[in-house]
């Protein structure tokens, strides 16, 4: 696997493989790796050689009192992994690399952005997307891949590439859970014992969602209803949000149609979760996945 610190390089390399008509797959990450990540990697390399990985901590998604400085980094360990897995080009550029001096660009993702993830952290997917954004010209990757887990982020991506010709195929991956359901996440590694425990209550009130709808509710304010108990009977969790939207506008419904996500954001202790699940309607009958 070769490390490339440089845009120079790594934009090198992507052309040199695109001339040879290589299918190119990226994964863009911020480090800190698990089981979550390595199941994108896997389904690249599945589809596509070469594989680029990219580690790059944005400092431009987080907001001023956000863990930036704290957000775990884990590069020996990351870098091992990776070899293990059989990447071929690890792209780990410096902040300054990724925004030199004068850099003034800001690329926004007007009527999904501001929501949701977009509301309690002002500024976020903007910082999202333009990374994101210069990911994919640096690369030019056939198909880049995201987890669902950051449904609304996977949502405002593939927008943002449709909407700017990037001819960049967006793959969103499912969720990968803990066997108690936890959402595997970098930020996992905060929770103390406790936290830990009470952390499965997200998890928790998706499924309660998911056996309300199996028994038959279609109403998506009981079905919040039911979610919320769930969150409020553990008191190590303070909730956020929790909307059941339309799958393609992140518009809250008001009776169950076609595909729609379920959103969640929570509070354990210092530390703030997200979690989701897809409700798909097939002749009537309707899926929940977690």
């Amino acid at each position: 696997m070769e490390i490339i610190r440089t845009v120079s390089w790594m934009s090198q390399v992507a052309r040199e493989s695109r001339a040879k008509e290589r299918i190119v797959g990226l994964v863009p990450t911020m480090g800190a790796l698990h089981e979550g990540h390595f199941s994108l990697i896997r389904a690249a390399k599945s589809e596509c050689a070469p594989v680029v990985v990219s580690i790059f901590v944005n400092p431009k998604q987080f907001g001023p009192s956000e863990d930036f400085q704290k957000y775990p980094r884990a590069f020996d360990a990351d870098r091992a992994a990776l070899e293990n897995l059989g990447v071929d080009y690890l792209f780990a550029p410096t902040p300054e690399e990724m925004y030199p001096r004068g850099f003034r660009t800001t690329v926004a993702v007007e009527g999904l952005s501001e929501k949701f993830e977009g509301r309690s952290r002002p500024g976020h997917f903007h910082g999202v997307t333009t990374v994101v954004l210069k990911l994919l010209e640096i690369v030019q990757p056939n198909r880049a891949y995201f987890g669902r887990k950051d449904a609304q982020q996977a949502r405002i991506i593939r927008q943002m590439a449709l909407d700017l010709n990037l001819g960049t195929q967006i793959v969103v991956r499912p969720i990968l859970r803990e066997p108690d359901g936890l959402a595997l996440s970098s930020r996992n590694i905060y929770l103390n014992a406790d936290e830990r425990r009470a952390a499965t209550a997200l998890y928790r009130s998706l499924e309660a969602v998911r056996q309300e709808i199996t028994s038959g509710e279609r109403n998506p304010a009981h079905l919040l209803a039911a979610l919320r108990r769930v969150i409020e009977a553990e008191p190590a969790v303070a909730l956020d949000y929790a909307e059941i939207v339309d799958a393609e506008t992140l518009e809250p419904v008001v009776s169950l149609r076609g595909e729609c996500l379920i959103l969640l954001a929570a509070k354990v202790g210092k530390t703030r979760l997200i979690d989701n699940a897809l409700i798909e309607q097939d002749n009537g009958t309707f899926r929940v996945t977690l």
